[in-house]
């Protein structure tokens, strides 16, 4: 197991100091690619797109439940687990207090492919309260690029297509459930539109636990993909890629 050197007090603050600039620059980076994300196209969404949820049926622009901004977490669902995914569970765990997200108008909702009465019991098993729904009967997965079923859409995952992950050695991206978020708007006509997804690691800034362990001499340890169910620590349990 790796650990720190010891050093003086006086050498530890001359290291924090310096690494303290190169924080300050990474910040400052993010806070500008911030603002290039905000300044992103976006397009308008022509297709229905309908959901199951603990209401019934229900469509996109219902999922923004009055509110003009939605966040949807696309989390795969593990079809021989009967449940999500382990690591996007682990994501779903971060999910802090929505009234933050409410107060700025903006809504989140979790979306995966299980099937409603399946996913409603995996919800409540893992204690979640943000709002659910299933996309098990909608285009939504195929469209969004978080399902890969060739005889749906074609493949396309990160922005590369089929041929472009094989090359790069990710040919398992390319088919099956993948994880990803997508950001919406609705204007005051009602209308909404698509203004952002990121796939892959761009969830990687979603994990509030990620972000401490990184504050730590040992770090996170562990790849997302080793992450467990939280309920299933000290168990054996099936990882994700």
């Amino acid at each position: 197991m790796n650990r720190p050197t010891v050093a003086s007090r006086e050498e530890w603050l001359a290291a924090r100091i310096s690494l303290l600039a190169e924080e300050k620059a990474i910040t400052h980076r993010m806070d500008e690619l911030a603002a290039k994300r905000r300044a992103l196209p976006m397009v308008a969404i022509d297709k229905e797109y309908v959901f199951e949820g603990p209401t019934g049926r229900t469509t996109l622009p219902e999922l923004f439940d009055g509110r003009r901004q939605l966040i949807v977490y696309h989390m795969m669902w593990r079809w021989d687990l009967d449940a999500g995914c382990p690591s996007c569970a682990m994501l779903l765990d971060n999910v802090g207090h929505l009234a933050h997200l409410n107060a700025q108008d903006t809504t989140f909702a979790a979306v995966s492919r299980g099937p409603w009465e399946t996913l409603d019991r995996y919800r409540e098993r893992m204690g979640w309260t943000f709002p659910m729904y299933s996309s098990f009967d909608s285009d939504f997965n195929y469209d969004f690029h978080v399902t890969q079923d060739e005889s749906r859409a074609p493949v396309e995952y990160n922005y590369r297509t089929k041929a472009e992950l094989e090359a790069r050695g990710h040919s398992y991206h390319g088919a099956g459930e993948q994880p990803g978020t997508s950001v919406f708007w609705r204007d005051d006509d009602g209308a909404v539109f698509h203004t952002y997804s990121s796939y892959g690691r761009g969830g990687d800034i979603l994990i509030g636990t990620h972000q401490y362990l990184d504050l730590t001499p040992l770090g996170r340890q562990k790849h997302v993909g080793e992450a467990l169910h939280h309920d299933s620590y000290g168990k054996v349990e099936s990882h994700c890629h």
